[in-house]
């Protein structure tokens, strides 16, 4: 991932990962990634280690849209009313009340989704496909916008449960942000020195902004060239003889949007077959799986997916 300068970039999308970049240091390609997923209406999959900005990360983008934030720190004995809400008998008014749960919020953090038990984690499905919540039989509309950014631990998986193929093809991608540099861990030590800039991050765009450019990303131009590409790209996963579970079509709808998304982030009205390449590997390595035998001899993902985008043809027009 090559992040482009900011004045490259469209005016308000700028202002927004410049106002990140106060809070996370030399994160810019995963920043623009993850800006372009809440753009295009998706869920990021956040999969690293403890310690690298995760939570700053989602708080930095909460505050710089103005938008409220919860974080749900998923836990064993966590049960899907704790994140949904939960009907309340009153005795003044002898009847039930809904009290929200942290679902109800702009920005939400699911913090190690998977230490949690499966059943609460399904209690997240709705709500990132159908953005709302049932519970007693009464459907409750979410906050809008509603963008939910999941982690997970890669190192450790006792007592985890790994999220299920369907759980998974939920998020429109999967970052990793990686170790910083020597240079950029010296930044960040002077910068936290004297203050948490968090504290002192002020919103660049409100909600009802986030939402109008969402619906200027719809507007993107596809050529029709650019929509058989994606859909080669995935039927091509489902036809490799390594891979046991490819694509989905709504892998390939997850893909259109988010080239979408980040066309308009670089200041195009416009797609580029080079959008594509960019974001397969982030938007299809979690929703395929490898045939068991094929990862004895050494195949994984990435692999597969270099050279289904070496083998297929780019259109030219």
């Amino acid at each position: 991932m090559n992040p482009i300068k900011l004045d490259q970039m469209h005016p308000a999308i700028a202002k927004l990962i410049d106002n990140i970049e106060k809070v996370l240091i030399g994160k810019r390609s995963v920043i623009e990634m993850m800006v372009a997923a809440i753009l295009a209406n998706g869920h990021v999959l956040l999969e690293d280690v403890p310690g690298v900005g995760k939570t700053m990360l989602v708080r930095a983008l909460a505050k710089s849209i103005g938008g409220e934030f919860k974080r749900i720190q998923f836990t064993p004995d966590l049960l899907p009313t704790d994140v949904t809400g939960v009907a309340i008998f009153n005795q003044q008014t002898m009847e039930f009340e809904f009290r929200q749960g942290p679902l109800f919020a702009n920005v939400i953090l699911a913090d190690e989704i998977n230490r949690t038990s499966p059943k609460t984690q399904s209690a997240l499905l709705e709500a990132m496909e159908e953005r709302s919540v049932t519970v007693d039989g009464t459907t409750y509309r979410l906050a809008n916008p509603f963008f939910v950014m999941a982690t997970q631990n890669p190192l450790e998986y006792e007592g985890t449960f790994p999220l299920p193929e369907a759980q998974l093809d939920r998020f429109l991608m999967q970052l990793r942000l990686g170790y910083p540099t020597v240079e950029e861990e010296m930044r960040m030590l002077s910068r936290f020195s004297d203050t948490n800039p968090l504290t002192e991050l002020e919103p660049v765009l409100s909600a009802a902004d986030l939402t109008q450019l969402q619906k200027e990303v719809a507007a993107i131009k596809v050529s029709e060239g650019v929509k058989e590409y994606i859909v080669r790209l995935c039927h091509r996963t489902r036809e490799h003889h390594h891979i046991y579970l490819g694509v989905s079509p709504r892998g390939s709808l997850a893909l259109y949007k988010a080239v979408q998304a980040l066309a308009f982030v670089r200041g195009r009205d416009y797609v580029i077959p080079d959008d594509v390449k960019e974001l397969v590997p982030l938007v299809f390595a979690h929703r395929m799986i490898v045939k068991p035998e094929a990862r004895l001899e050494g195949a994984t993902v990435d692999r597969v997916l270099t050279v289904i985008l070496t083998e297929t043809r780019v259109p030219v027009s």
